[in-house]
């Protein structure tokens, strides 16, 4: 993982660095694999590391290594795989994209997870069965700070080294054994609906290992064209300094009539010196919110902020929110705005859990016990992955209770949750990132 981290980071840098000509491409279609070529496709070798000439590439040092069967189809007759998780990017514009993945192989078995940009969940463990090639089809969204000629989004220092924020698409394939045979890539429909989603690290698209948050996890119950998620949140932001840095007015040149803007901030608003008091800044900050969405023809979203991790001694959480989430339900009363009561359903998720079971939602490692770390970290805020998954279920039944539009685009298969009923974190198998860092997220 050292070497695949230092190396990945330094390219994510270089890349933001500069525009390449595919940069006016916005469809592809790529054939994995040293084979036969597909017509109408660009051939991928295990050789073929990113350059901005090409304007596509694996990021270096991944261990990559091609198979090749016989067969008539030169699409699915051979593919790319690694025994280690490894990085693809495409040089494309800001916009919504359809996928489609062909994954599997011929003569063998596979077993593939993806993820997008940083670490965004959009296809979970995809087993195939010996011989299989299934097709797998996402939307994601590619965005850039630029607002209009003059303005942009205020990114902060460790923004630059982010896996979005750039030109580009980054697939990370990670799992058992994952085997790409064909990636395509197309404009997606303007009619696709676009969720917005604002607010702080426990929102964001973590860049980086054992930290995860529900943001980042959501894309993965949703059909693929209909809909799609643009994560704006960022770790340590108030709804305020969110303003501030211009996300929001980001957020407003792109959000369009039927697009839906999600937004939960609590947990640094609170703090001494922001300025934001819960009954009167607070809910200002958020009718304006309101508003500007709905002048916009979109569709806001309150989203109450979950608990942090403070048990008291008969094991219930306490409130370490203040009036900051009974504000936000107030604000949807008041405005008619549908409401995700993340902070009721958190309060369950965790009492269900207790305090032992709970630090497994949440950061908590002894020195030593995760990968490239040497000090202990425990951490009631910010979640681990499987912390960040069950709140992501939590809001895909509050999207179900709140009979929003986007419940329509869930997958068919999809069952209900139930926070008082939390998935066994035992049988919880999930394939980090080889991104780790243990220095803990803004917020606390």
């Amino acid at each position: 993982m050292n070497h695949l981290k230092a190396s990945l980071f330094g390219t994510v840098i270089s890349l933001c660095s500069f525009k390449s000509f595919s940069q006016a491409t916005t469809d592809f279609k790529f054939d994995f694999g040293s084979g036969k070529v597909a017509k109408g496709y660009t051939q991928v070798l295990p050789t073929s590391v990113y350059s901005k000439e090409k304007g596509f590439g694996f990021l270096p040092n991944a261990q990559i290594v091609s198979e090749t069967r016989k067969g008539k189809n030169a699409l699915t007759s051979d593919f790319c795989t690694s025994t280690q998780p490894f990085f693809f990017t495409v040089d494309i514009p800001e916009g919504n994209y359809d996928v489609k993945l062909l994954l599997g192989d011929t003569k063998g078995t596979s077993t593939t997870t993806v993820k997008v940009e940083n670490r965004r969940l959009m296809l979970e463990k995809v087993i195939t069965a010996d011989g299989e090639i299934v097709t797998k089809e996402f939307t994601v969204n590619v965005r850039t700070p630029n607002i209009n000629a003059t303005e942009k989004v205020k990114l902060k220092p460790r923004e630059l080294a982010y896996l979005h924020w750039d030109n580009q698409l980054t697939f990370e394939f990670n799992d058992a054994s994952p085997k790409i045979c064909g990636l395509e890539i197309t404009k997606a429909s303007d009619k696709t609906v676009t969720v917005f989603l604002a607010g702080n690290s426990t929102v964001v698209d973590q860049a980086i290992e054992p930290f995860a948050a529900w943001g980042q996890m959501i894309p993965r119950f949703f059909k693929a064209k209909n809909v799609v998620f643009a994560n704006y949140a960022e770790s340590g932001e108030t709804i305020k300094s969110f303003a501030g840095a211009k996300r929001l007015d980001k957020v407003m040149s792109l959000i369009k009539a039927g697009d839906y803007f999600f937004i939960e901030f609590a947990h640094n608003d609170q703090k001494a010196g922001t300025g934001i008091e819960a009954n009167t800044t607070y809910k200002e900050y958020l009718k304006s919110y309101i508003q500007q969405t709905k002048e916009k023809g979109a569709i806001p979203v309150l989203v109450t902020s979950m608990l942090r991790r403070h048990f008291n001694a008969e094991g219930k959480i306490n409130n370490s929110l203040g009036e900051f989430p009974e504000a936000m339900r107030q604000v949807a009363k008041e405005e008619n705005v549908a409401l995700i009561d993340l902070n009721a359903m958190s309060k369950v998720l965790f009492e269900t859990m207790g305090p032992q079971k709970s630090m497994k939602a949440f950061v908590h490692y002894d020195a030593n016990t995760f990968p490239e770390q040497t000090k202990a970290i425990h951490d009631d805020t910010h979640f681990s992955n499987y912390g960040a998954y069950e709140l992501a279920k939590c809001i895909v039944e509050g999207i179900k209770q709140a009979k929003l539009g986007i419940a329509n685009d869930l997958l068919d298969s999809l069952p209900s949750f139930d926070p008082a009923n939390p998935d066994d974190e035992a049988s919880f198998n999930f394939p980090h990132s080889p991104l780790v860092n243990v220095v803990k997220p803004d917020g606390n």
